[in-house]
């Protein structure tokens, strides 16, 4: 099953999506917008990201305050959920996303990637690191299942 990883922003979305195995994330694009309210071109793009790779759920980054409180931006992005499943028909499921723009940051610098070009990545890596983190637990929940466990 295909998924696509979503880091939504007030400008840009990051979008990552998963082998056919659903094993590793990967980056492919940021979405750009010049407002943040015009939502119309993201949306129809993301429609086509989901045709082209068959995706079957998505999964969109939840921008939590550190002390678990949900902000202006985490609603914004519960805002953009509700409107990315109207328009597509499928399951939206919220992410944990705290720290992985952070991440995504130290990443492009431990990788050489100069200061003028983070920018550009930095929204796409932080979707794959989203993703990767969902991938991992429906792993760990396959393991923990009665039929995986070793007797």
């Amino acid at each position: 099953m295909r998924i696509l990883g979503l880091d939504y922003g007030t400008k840009t979305v990051g979008v990552a999506v998963c082998d056919a195995l659903g094993l590793t994330a990967q980056a492919v694009e940021t979405i750009t917008r010049k407002e943040e309210n015009k939502l119309r071109r993201t949306c129809a793009r993301i429609e086509e990201l989901i045709r082209e790779y068959g995706v079957e759920r998505i999964v969109l980054g939840f921008p939590k305050h550190m002390n678990n409180d949900v902000g202006e931006r985490a609603e914004k992005s519960l805002e953009f959920r509700d409107m990315l499943h109207r328009r597509t028909g499928l399951e939206v499921i919220m992410w944990d996303e705290r720290l992985t723009t952070v991440e995504a940051e130290r990443t492009l610098i431990e990788s050489g990637v100069r200061r003028e070009n983070r920018k550009k990545h930095i929204d796409q890596i932080a979707a794959v690191f989203i993703l990767q983190g969902y991938l991992d637990m429906l792993r760990m929940k396959e393991k923990d299942t009665p039929d995986n466990k070793e007797s």
